[in-house]
Order: structure tokens, then sequence, then C-alpha cells
């Protein structure tokens, strides 16, 4: 099987400083911000986000990981932050690939099941195969493929990369 990567080291650490200031923007009136991230590529990406944030803004950062069944995303969704914690919060979830769309969606509705202030996703790759009425608000790269192909981000500590096999 052939790998064709679709970005590199630099490409996605450019893509992310850029969706860092995105979410800057859109949230620089806030104090405080929810990073939540679909583990597990998920999750690295959205503590890259956090880190970036961090470095350009004065937002106060709270970071939380998101567990899902990706099989049977229906099935309950575990936070590592409590309810409370995210209550009324200002909340950018976060995905590493969004394909069809089920996964943002259930997650989005374990979310929506206590208020949130503002709520906007971030995927770093967005295939546009969405069976869900379900958009990334801030994407590093929209791409558009075949059913048969598959979009893998691979975060390693000194090179990340993203391919298309």
């Amino acid at each position: 099987m052939t790998h064709n990567i679709i970005l590199n080291n630099q490409e996605i650490q450019h893509k992310t400083k850029r969706i860092a200031y995105q979410i800057y923007e859109t949230f620089s009136n806030e104090d405080e911000i929810v990073i939540a991230g679909i583990s597990n590529s998920g999750f690295i990406f959205a503590q890259k986000i956090a880190a970036q944030l961090a470095l350009i803004s004065d937002l106060k950062i709270k970071i939380c990981e998101v567990e899902v069944n990706k099989q049977h995303p229906n099935l309950p969704i575990k936070t590592s932050l409590k309810p409370e914690e995210y209550t009324n919060a200002n909340l950018v979830l976060v995905d590493d690939v969004l394909k069809s769309g089920s996964t943002l969606i259930y997650t989005i509705k374990h979310f929506l099941d206590v208020p949130i202030k503002k709520f906007k996703t971030a995927v770093l790759i967005d295939r546009n195969h969405k069976n869900y009425p379900v958009k990334a608000d801030f994407k590093g790269l929209s791409l558009s493929t075949s059913l048969q192909e598959h979009v893998q981000v691979v975060f390693e500590e000194k090179d990340s990369y993203a391919y298309l096999s």
C-alpha cells in the first residue's frame, strides 16, 4: 500500500498556528476557553492548538479529552472535565480528520446537553464526505478524496505528518 504525504511536519505546524489565531480572533473578547479534543489524534491536535493559543493570547485555556467510540459514536461519551467545568463556557471541539461527521455530531450533541456560551469546531483535515449536517469552523486543509481512500494523521514527538492511502 502506498502512502502519499499530504501534510508534512512544517505544514501541520503552520496550519495549527493559523487555526490558533482564528480561534483567538473569534474568542478575543472572552476570558476563558475550553479546547476539547477527541481521543487520540484529535486530543493531540487540541493540545498543539492550546499551546499555540497560550503563546499568542492571554485567554485562560482549559483542555479536555473526549473519549468516543468511533465505530459506535452513539454510545456514552466520556470527558476529562466534569460537565459543570464546561457549562456556560466557550468551547472548541477538535478532531484530526472530518470524514462522515458522525463522530463530530455525536460529540457536539454530548456537549449541548449543558448550556454552552459559544461553540466552534476545528479539524486538521476536512475530507468533504459528510453524512451529517456538521461543518468545521476552522480547518487546516479541505481535501476531496474517494471513499476508498484513507487519511491518517501521525503525531510523533519530533515529526508529524498526514498521509493518504
